[in-house]
């Protein structure tokens, strides 16, 4: 049976990343400006203040607000079953922002959360195929439970990102990006409450179907109003398993400059753990001694962490970024502060240069601080727990 489902933890983790990612996109802000907001290709009647916070930096997005409130998106969050990897959804969301990048510039265009699709619809479209839902782009149920014979849940999640350019004193949506995200392994139950079993799926099962969806997605959207002809970005990602401690990539990416979408391409993108583990090994072993070298001088100085470890993100063989996760056991503000400090020194001594850095530190319970690094400039904020 299908299950679409928003939950709490997906909601929690959907606010730490925006926090991160606005760290991200907005890493220098500047004055806040109102205009007019037309969301489709046209003028629309109904207008509202709308403000643009704007960055330095030429290689983030400023993100479009309205009434001095950042808009999120309503199909955050839902997916078609259940998977435990929290680490897909920083994963997802990142991988196509740097996508779109490719399409449209930063200097060009205004960033949004996706506004055009609703809850409802993506609901609709992440379910099985049925007489009572005629527009599921998941397969119809074949009846079988059998994990090599039943027709698994292909399409996972969806991800909408919009584009605005400034035309005549408004804003009007320019172009959109669309995730789309294929299961690698579908996680399904024989009876309600019963045990859990999984069908794996092959890289070009997640290819010809993920294409199959996409094209299928832009078709729709080319119907709407208030998209027409406007460039399309989609992008296939795949799905991390529930035990991996990374999340998933994107595999392939095609663009509708107008119509239907053109060839896909395939993407070299690869995530690893470190240090590596189960014998695993090192996609650059200078990236991983210098995770260890960093790891060894904070553990040394502060020898009360409870684990120090990174996703490295890569194309092929290069290093683009890393997230890396610093569980302590600190209590005061001052340790907090002095550590985070320390944590940016280190940082800048030991891990590669010109590689983004996200670096969370935390408690089991909560967030404690955040260190980031964009094109090899520090930012840091400690959180004030009161």
């Amino acid at each position: 049976m299908r299950r679409i489902r928003r939950k709490v933890l997906k909601k929690f983790i959907k606010a730490t990343a925006l926090v991160i990612m606005c760290s991200l996109l907005l890493t220098a802000c500047g004055n806040l400006q109102d205009s007019g907001l037309s969301s489709g290709g046209s003028d629309s009647s109904s207008k509202s203040t709308v403000q643009t916070a704007s960055s330095s930096d030429t290689s983030s997005y400023d993100v479009l607000m309205s009434n001095g409130k950042y808009k999120t998106s309503a199909i955050s969050g839902i997916t078609a079953s259940d998977n435990s990897n929290t680490f897909n959804s920083r994963s997802f969301e990142s991988g196509l922002l740097n996508l779109s990048k490719q399409q449209f510039s930063t200097n060009s265009y205004v960033f949004q959360e996706g506004q055009v699709l609703s809850a409802a619809t993506v609901t609709d479209w992440l379910g099985r195929k049925s007489k009572k839902n005629p527009t599921g782009l998941n397969p119809a149920s074949n009846g079988s439970k059998s994990e090599t014979k039943r027709a698994p849940m292909y399409f996972q999640q969806m991800l909408e990102e919009d584009y605005l350019q400034k035309q005549d004193g408004k804003y009007k949506l320019a172009g959109i990006s669309i995730g789309i995200a294929m299961n690698k392994i579908d996680y399904y139950q024989k009876k309600q409450y019963g045990a859990t079993y999984q069908t794996t799926i092959t890289r070009e099962e997640q290819k010809t179907e993920g294409q199959r969806v996409a094209k299928e997605v832009v078709k729709r959207l080319r119907k709407r109003s208030n998209v027409g002809n406007i460039p399309i970005t989609v992008g296939l990602y795949s799905v991390a398993p529930e035990d991996t401690l990374v999340g998933g990539t994107y595999f392939q990416y095609s663009v509708s400059k107008s119509g239907d979408l053109g060839n896909f391409k395939d993407l070299g993108y690869k995530n690893q753990v470190l240090p590596v583990v189960n014998d695993e090994t090192a996609i650059n072993s200078g990236d991983s001694d210098s995770f260890s070298n960093f790891k060894d001088n904070i553990q040394d100085y502060f020898p009360n962490l409870s684990g120090v470890t990174a996703q490295a993100h890569y194309d092929g063989t290069t290093l683009k970024s890393m997230d890396i996760t610093i569980n302590t056991q600190f209590d005061g503000l001052a340790q907090v502060t002095s550590f985070t400090q320390f944590v940016q020194q280190s940082a800048s001594k030991y891990l590669p240069t010109n590689v983004d850095l996200d670096i969370n530190i935390q408690t089991v319970d909560s967030q404690q601080a955040v260190v980031t690094r964009t094109n090899n400039k520090f930012y840091t904020h400690v959180l004030d727990a009161d």
